[in-house]
């Protein structure tokens, strides 16, 4: 299988390869906690940050190449950026957010 093959998806603390002709899954990873992961994919790397970390993982395997704890940073969101290419952290940051208050309004309606 090529790099061109597969598609990446970061979720729930994990990123999970699929090929883009059949869907199927390839490989996947468990990162890091239950939280939004940010992935970048450049020059034959994974790059993705999870709940203050960061990871470069092999993108044909999903094997952790190096992790890097960013100690002193918080558990926040983190963007990711190299040479030329830069992740869209600022408009998913935005749709979890628009999506955790969304889940606190229902949680509250269900109270009442």
């Amino acid at each position: 299988m090529k790099l061109s093959d597969l598609a990446f998806i970061g979720i729930a603390g994990s990123v999970v390869a699929l090929d883009k002709a059949t869907g199927k899954q390839a490989w996947a990873t468990r990162l890091r906690g239950y939280g939004f992961v940010n992935i970048l994919v450049q020059e034959q790397q994974l790059l993705a940050t999870v709940y203050g970390e960061a990871f470069c993982l092999e993108p044909l395997t999903g094997r952790i190449i190096w992790r890097n704890p960013l100690k002193g940073f918080g558990r926040g969101l983190a963007g990711i950026a190299t040479a030329g290419c830069a992740s869209n952290v600022a408009g998913l940051a935005e749709q979890q957010l628009r999506n955790e208050e969304s889940d606190a309004g229902a949680a509250a309606a269900g109270a009442v």
